[in-house]
């Protein structure tokens, strides 16, 4: 079932900070998300991807600033936020002692979904992902198959938004190509797609808009035809902007 939509964009944030001592994480970040998006959030190590998103999903408070999801304001409409949204996280916060149906169950019934009704889900969600297997508890899955199961995990209550820390990192080529179908359907019936990856290519095949932030602060932001505009390849266009394109020292003997 398609969404309604509404006149507020999926994520609004502006001025967003956090202090990690001295060091500043997020640096007066200014982001707009609009609703229906394939959104890529791309930066290099440390730039500030993923405490932009643990600050989105709730996970951490941040020190200054406004975020708003789906017209709901953080922290005050945090409870409201996270039954909209569908967290794939960097790392998995997965049961180990747990097989993938009990989990896929478990979760359903946290967002308030009758149990047959988690069930049946989560039967149909093992199907779609490939993990019907017998028994076996999610400790025992491989890094690939725990990130099918978290995806699964984050489509059983069909939120508007989906936040995707590096969701494709140790997935195999057959997984990824079954995981990207799924969020270009998610896609197509209006939900938004927020993801940050270190894989560019997954961004040039998947995103239709992109921001770059680099130590703590947005450098760039809009449809990948705007940054590849003078004929760049998203990859020679984000080494550029990040300023890692500077000349290297080389090492005679190597």
């Amino acid at each position: 079932m398609p969404f309604a939509g509404g006149s507020s964009p999926a994520i609004l944030v502006s001025g967003l900070k956090k202090f990690y001592g001295s060091a500043a994480a997020v640096d007066g970040v200014d982001l707009e998300v609009p609703r229906g998006s394939f959104f890529g959030f791309l930066g290099p190590n440390g730039a500030g991807k993923s405490t932009t998103i643990r600050i989105l999903t709730g996970l951490i408070p941040a020190d200054g600033g406004s975020v708003e999801i789906l017209g709901f304001k953080l922290p005050a409409q945090e409870l409201a936020i996270k039954s909209h949204i569908g967290l794939v996280p960097d790392e998995s916060l997965l049961f180990d002692r747990l097989t993938g149906a009990e989990f896929l169950e478990f979760v359903g019934r946290m967002y308030g979904l009758a149990r047959p009704v988690a069930i049946e889900r989560a039967r149909g969600l093992l199907d779609l992902f490939q993990l019907q297997i017998d028994r076996k508890i999610i400790g025992e899955y491989s890094k690939g198959m725990r990130k099918r199961v978290a995806m699964a995990a984050s489509l059983i209550h069909h939120p508007e938004l989906f936040l995707m820390d590096e969701p494709f990192e140790g997935v195999d080529a057959v997984g990824a190509r079954l995981m990207k179908d799924i969020l270009h359907d998610q896609v197509k019936r209006g939900a938004t797609i927020f993801l940050t990856t270190h894989v560019l290519e997954v961004v040039e095949r998947l995103c239709d808009r992109v921001a770059i932030i680099d130590k703590g602060k947005i450098v760039t932001s809009g449809t990948l035809e705007e940054l590849r505009a003078g004929g760049e390849s998203l990859e020679d266009a984000f080494v550029r902007m990040v300023g890692a394109g500077q000349p290297r020292e080389r090492l005679d003997w190597l």
